[in-house]
């Protein structure tokens, strides 16, 4: 019995490392961003970067129209929105605020756009943004390094 209750610590206490929770965090701020990064793409013209095509703001005029933010606005906040905060959740740059920008972007598309669509893919969508706010971008992230340099004493070398 001990034998196998040190066998349970011991991979318990891997699971916790830096490592396995830093490739933790960089898988989900991969996985929330990617999903993010390709709605944005199709916001656009194609072979463009940012050019937000015609059928996007006929989309937000017609389909999107419950935001309660005017359409236009709410086309280029979204369209902008899902390019630059997936590159920053990539990067582990600003994570927690990427992170809480792209949750109150899926609470915006559940309660106005799609409510039925929670626990198909909002639910996740929320779960990863609320563990990217809690832990952070995790030790593979710019963030974490930016945090590393800051807490070096002024005059010392890393």
């Amino acid at each position: 019995m001990i034998s196998t209750l040190s066998y349970y610590d011991r991979a318990t206490s891997l699971l916790s490392g830096i490592y396995f929770r830093g490739t933790a965090l960089l898988l989900c701020r991969v996985s929330l961003a990617g999903v993010f990064w390709r709605a944005g793409r199709t916001k656009v013209e194609e072979g463009t970067l940012l050019t937000i095509s015609d059928t996007t703001g006929f989309l937000f005029e017609q389909e999107y129209s419950g935001v309660p933010l005017p359409s236009e606005l709410s086309m280029y906040l979204a369209t902008y929105g899902e390019h630059l905060f997936p590159i920053l959740l990539v990067l582990g740059l600003a994570t927690r605020f990427s992170a809480l920008a792209l949750l109150l972007m899926t609470l915006t598309i559940q309660f106005f756009v799609y409510p039925d669509a929670w626990w198909q893919v909002h639910s996740l969508w929320a779960a990863l943004s609320l563990m990217l706010l809690s832990e952070g971008g995790g030790g593979f992230s710019l963030d974490h390094l930016m945090q590393r340099f800051r807490r070096t004493p002024a005059g010392a070398t890393a």
